[in-house]
């Protein structure tokens, strides 16, 4: 039958899309349910729009210290209008090629929103509009509403930002991170609220191109979920760079003028301050999609917003998955889509490998970049590991010094006894493109002596990660 599917997927974002073509590929009739841009978020408004901004704010930085590389460059300035029509048309083009890939592997696309009505059919209504955009044109051919039937159902629907109640967005004053990806002008000042990856990354930007920064953190370390010392190596950068940063600090109100916002903070000892500025981001975390579907009818057990699954994605309904960010932390595009790779293979009877959520690797794009994977310190002595650690900065790297990057650290973390390799945590230039040897490095089972055995290239960066893992043996060579 036309409206007959092996798999219908919810939700066209990096898990959704991946699991389609994944599902193409073993022969089966896929097709995805999307109601305003494939993509998703990751896509449209945040990994890959966010990266096209901070590589415009990089280039600016590294203008302004042109002098240092024995070059010019008098009156710089920007065009903001400019740099944000860059980054939309980054997200253009790659919303495009999704849409390729999906025809390419002859995936439908079901343009609207969808309620599971019952195990096996997914009903389709028209897709309200955008609602920081207009929509996308409908492809030519593209289905919509109606009913559906699948053998299987994957809700792969992303999630959106979490607002606290007196502090929600409003599309002027305080902003998402939809707002703050398409600023219509330069604020001079802004209050950041939170400082995960999505909070400390436009920090970072907005510092960079000439905003007064105030950041507000919960926590008592900036960027909560890393390694202690290298929240503490990223904090005094953004210090030097002129970022005020408040930790185990909270916005108790915010009072909106005509045109800024008063944000009052509330410090560990009770002292309370108020914070003048333009606009307001509040990135304090984000919510799984979970609403409207038609889970809690068809019996799907769901628990604090998210959907309860096993190693491959079952629910607790036969014949419904969930993935990615619906699926619970880490609520990462690489996770969703490896999530997406392994559900589809267990419904075509394969034996897929078990992702271990402690092998996957966190990237944040700030200036300092910081990059991590496994334990940090802090969890390695938590779990009862007896720890040897490696360290190596930047300031002892050939190859950080003629890029003019010397401030930087990687660190290492090592079991004692056996040499397995439990984390691996950087802040400095290009980690984000260096943690994936040691994320290979952890699956494989690598130990120290291997890792110490492996000849690196010279000069690269990645010579740092060699001299890390001998400090951890007193081996160093070039510290």
């Amino acid at each position: 039958m036309a409206n007959s599917y092996d798999i219908i997927i919810l939700g066209g974002g990096p898990g959704g899309y991946v699991a389609a073509i994944r599902a193409a590929q073993l022969g089966m009739k896929a097709a995805v349910v999307e109601r305003e841009h494939l993509g998703g978020i990751c896509l449209n408004w945040g990994c890959i729009p966010t990266k096209a901004l901070l590589r415009s704010a990089e280039i600016f930085d590294h203008m302004t210290h042109a002098e240092s590389f024995g070059l010019s460059a008098k009156s710089l300035s920007f065009d903001m209008e400019k740099i944000v029509k860059r980054s939309r048309g980054v997200s253009g083009q790659l919303n495009g090629g999704v849409g390729f890939l999906l025809k390419k592997n002859k995936v439908d696309v079901i343009w609207g929103e969808a309620t599971i009505t019952k195990p096996g059919e997914v009903k389709v209504s028209k897709p309200k509009k955008a609602a920081f955009e207009p929509q996308h044109p409908v492809p030519k051919g593209t289905l919509g509403e109606g009913t559906y039937t699948a053998s299987n159902i994957i809700v792969a629907t992303g999630a959106r930002p979490r607002s606290l109640p007196g502090i929600e967005p409003d599309g002027d004053l305080i902003w998402s991170y939809f707002e703050a990806m398409v600023p219509k002008s330069m604020p001079k000042s802004l209050v950041v609220m939170g400082s995960g990856a999505i909070g400390i990354e436009f920090a970072s930007f907005y510092k960079t191109m000439g905003a007064e920064v105030t950041v507000v953190e919960l926590m008592p370390q900036v960027m909560p979920v890393e390694d202690h010392e290298i929240a503490k190596h990223a904090q005094k950068r953004f210090e030097k760079q002129g970022m005020n940063i408040l930790l185990e600090a909270k916005v108790t109100k915010v009072e909106k003028g005509k045109a800024d916002i008063t944000a009052h903070v509330e410090t560990k000892d009770g002292k309370l301050q108020a914070i003048k500025a333009e606009k307001l981001i509040s990135a304090v975390g984000v919510v799984g999609n979970v609403e409207g579907l038609g889970l809690e009818a068809a019996g799907v057990e769901i628990d604090r917003g998210i959907i309860k699954v096993d190693q491959y994605g079952r629910t607790s309904v036969k014949g419904i998955f969930a993935i990615g960010d619906v699926a619970g932390a880490p609520m990462l595009a690489h996770k969703a889509e490896h999530e997406g790779v392994i559900c589809v293979e267990a419904i075509a009877g394969q034996h897929p490998h078990v992702m271990d959520k402690a092998k996957i690797p966190g990237c944040t794009y700030c200036n300092p970049q910081v990059a991590s994977v496994g334990m940090n310190e802090k969890s390695a002595n938590e779990a009862g590991r007896e720890v040897k650690i490696g360290r190596f900065n930047f300031a002892g790297n050939g190859k950080a010094i003629a890029l003019g990057e010397p401030e930087g650290m990687v660190k290492t973390i090592f079991d004692a006894k056996t040499g397995e390799l439990l984390g691996a945590h950087m802040v400095g230039a290009e980690v984000t493109e260096l943690i994936q040897g040691f994320v290979v490095a952890m699956n494989l089972e690598t130990t120290e002596q291997d890792l110490i055995d492996a000849v690196f290239p010279h000069p690269t960066l990645s010579e740092m990660m060699h001299e890390s893992v001998m400090d951890s043996q007193g081996r160093v060579i070039h510290a």
